[in-house]
């Protein structure tokens, strides 16, 4: 009879151990009090490695962006994601002055209060944040736990569960906008900036001999290609010209950007690189598609990253006073 108790007893445990393991983050944020919501079609993978992605946002609240920034919220507790990433246009119309500056609150602390969101941001410039202090945005990394910009352009590698890495690279498009350098009173420092010193940094980066990196991810503010309004723009066909052979020269995964307002996945035929933009954390301008569209949608929202071994599976997530939805799903393999 005892030995029988003591196997009840073993296989109680066994059970509540493995119950415990299978609680996904979500889950287990509800057992303790967590009053946001899930959202169906994202699922926690174990071991994963996840990031959320927002771009073209501080709009005082107005427009989507509190919508965005409630589902972002939630997004991160189903994840659990590392980090949040931004692809630049951080305040609109015109930058901040300072690191004082009420947009800091108004547009960003504010807005972004759940508490899965308390953790890293790391940020991209835009064209509208150029239009103010580039400096003060700089500096806000030293006054703020969660916002990092260490310089207008820099680098950031993270260690996946596998024991390889992720590349994240986030540069500064905008001193590559030609049409930006007739217009220096608007565009405040963009004649100063070294483009020639940024290439040779990225490209020296993207060259590393490091085989544990697995996955290299370039961020930036403007787009290789779209289907939006913005398709036969001079300035994306140009910065096409600019990086595109550069991205696939050195294998880069994934290029993030914003700059149109809306959500892309573009792959075009023969290219290495597949571009994602998330760039409708709050105004919604009106989508499209062009030779390599993957997918396209004129809806608020952001994207979500998730890496597990071999596999890049981003979700595409909109968000309005509704509540989210998963728009699409697309895998990547290595």
């Amino acid at each position: 009879m005892k030995q029988l108790l003591i196997t009840f007893l073993t296989v109680g445990i066994c059970i509540s151990s493995l119950a415990q393991e299978q609680v996904t983050p979500f889950e287990y944020e509800k057992q303790t009090g967590y009053s946001g919501k899930n959202i169906p079609g994202i699922t926690y993978q174990e071991d994963s490695f996840n990031f959320v992605v927002v771009g073209d946002f501080g709009r005082v609240g107005d427009y989507y962006q509190r919508d965005v920034a409630r589902e972002m919220g939630h997004a991160t507790v189903v994840l659990d994601a590392d980090f949040i990433l931004s692809v630049g246009d951080n305040f609109y119309p015109d930058g901040v002055q300072s690191t004082q500056d009420y947009h800091w609150i108004s547009s960003f602390e504010e807005i972004y209060k759940d508490p899965s969101l308390y953790r890293p941001w790391y940020v991209a410039l835009g064209n509208h944040d150029y239009r103010g202090n580039v400096q003060a945005q700089i500096d806000y990394t030293e006054v703020s736990r969660r916002w990092n910009m260490p310089d207008r352009y820099y680098s950031k590698t993270f260690e996946l569960e596998n024991g390889k890495k992720m590349q994240m690279l986030v540069i500064d498009t905008n001193p590559f906008i030609k049409s930006y350098h007739k217009n220096p009173e608007k565009y405040l420092q963009i004649a100063e900036q070294d483009t020639a010193a940024q290439r040779q940094w990225l490209e020296r980066e993207l060259a590393k001999n490091d085989p544990s990196i697995a996955w290299k991810v370039v961020v930036g503010h403007h787009p290789l290609y779209s289907g939006g309004v913005r398709k036969e723009n001079a300035d994306t066909k140009l910065f096409e010209q600019q990086f595109a052979d550069l991205f696939d020269k050195y294998k880069v995964d994934a290029y993030i950007c914003g700059h149109e307002h809306d959500l892309q996945i573009i792959k075009p035929a023969g290219r290495y690189t597949t571009q994602y933009l998330s760039g409708a954390g709050s105004e919604v301008r009106q989508s499209g598609e062009r030779e390599g569209t993957i997918f396209a949608a004129t809806e608020p929202g952001f994207m979500t990253f998730s890496i597990v071994n071999n596999k890049l599976t981003v979700h595409v997530v909109k968000a309005d006073p509704k509540g989210a939805a998963v728009l699409y799903k697309h895998n990547t393999d290595k």
